[in-house]
């Protein structure tokens, strides 16, 4: 793998997305008085309310087997970069979120109440309300004078979808693969899923065949090489996580010349070919060898642990109330204090910050 490092690439996208500022697309409508027992304030309605609450996937569907992998966090900086790509997105991370100032524990909490919105059961219209309802006042003009809002239906899909791309790119490189039909399982799936947060459905792709094409369109004609994007690949300085604050500093120093380098190749692995190209990345026949055997490798390894641990905490306790083995009301697992918000952050609106010890 190579890299351009010539200068960037100017911005080129003229995609400013609706009145992103004062429009949504999404009201919040009365919703029937028998479901306010059921339902959170603000939890999700589309733009005529809804007479129930949207139905939640369970541990039959794929998403359920694929997604809350620990597996998954290999595609993190894919994931964060592509998110980051859309203009709009890229300039609401630079603006407000607090991601370079605490990488780890700004991603690792947030695989809480994101994955919640898969296995958190008949409460994960809740869930969805709530990370919606964290995006309400993320908004401003980026620097070449374009408004943006997170709640812009285009935007909040666009980030919906590299979910579903990415529990693809588990299941294809580091799973063992799957077949067409259970892609398109995936993607009918993907739909329900998002119906979790009362965003406007508009943005969705309404088949498998419509959404490769959205796809290929956003990678080649809206994507952009921005700061936002670059800044979630440069592992240089990343620092130690929390969960292993006790390794020497010069340990984590030398494994992180390693590693840094790595993960970035990774994650250029994973990118379509128009990404690639659009962020300086070359890719042989050789590099594309080698993360296959790599895959190969993680899921040899894997077979090896026991199938509960090979999952984030939050969707082992959705299978573990689907099996019976805790309530089914038994409290939603939240993260741990170590990756709650620096303290001047946590009563901000904005983040997950949930009251633990």
């Amino acid at each position: 793998m190579t890299q351009d490092t010539s200068a960037s690439r100017p911005l080129t996208s003229d995609v400013t997305g609706s009145d992103a500022a004062g429009r949504t697309e999404q009201s919040i409508s009365a919703r029937p008085a028998d479901a306010g027992a059921a339902l959170a304030g603000g939890c999700p309605v589309s733009p005529l309310g809804y007479e129930a609450p949207p139905s939640p996937l369970g541990p039959d569907s794929l998403t359920w087997k694929y997604f809350g992998d620990w597996r998954g966090m290999l595609q993190g900086p894919w994931a964060g970069s592509m998110q980051n790509m859309h203009p709009q997105l890229g300039a609401a991370v630079l603006d407000h979120s607090t991601f370079f100032r605490e990488r780890w524990p700004r991603l690792l909490r947030s695989l809480y109440p994101i994955g919640g919105v898969v296995f958190d059961g008949d409460r994960a219209p809740i869930t969805g309300a709530e990370v919606r309802d964290y995006h309400t006042d993320i908004k401003g003009v980026d620097e070449q004078g374009r408004r943006y809002h997170a709640l812009n239906p285009d935007v909040f899909y666009w980030a919906h979808s590299t979910f579903f791309v990415g529990t693809i790119h588990v299941a294809e490189r580091f799973c063992g693969g799957i077949t067409e039909e259970q892609k398109r399982q995936l993607f009918d799936e993907h739909v329900q899923w998002y119906r979790m947060y009362g965003m406007s459905m508009r943005p969705v792709p309404k088949s498998w065949e419509e959404f490769q094409a959205y796809w290929d369109h956003m990678c080649r004609n809206v994507l952009e090489n921005n700061e936002a994007a670059r800044a979630v690949l440069d592992l240089t300085e990343l620092p130690k996580p929390p969960f292993a604050q006790w390794l020497p500093d010069r340990l984590w120093a030398a494994q992180r010349k390693l590693l840094a380098p790595f993960f970035v190749w990774v994650t250029v692995g994973l990118y379509d070919p128009p990404v690639r190209e659009l962020m300086g990345y070359r890719w042989s026949a050789r590099d594309e060898w080698l993360h296959r055997r790599f895959g190969d490798l993680v899921r040899i390894v894997f077979a090896l642990v026991p199938s509960r641990f090979r999952k984030h905490p939050r969707a082992r306790a959705g299978l573990d109330r689907a099996s019976g083995r805790i309530p089914l009301d038994a409290p939603l697992v939240q993260t741990p204090a170590r990756n709650l918000p620096p303290e001047d952050e946590r009563g901000n609106p904005k983040h997950y910050c949930p009251m633990v010890s």
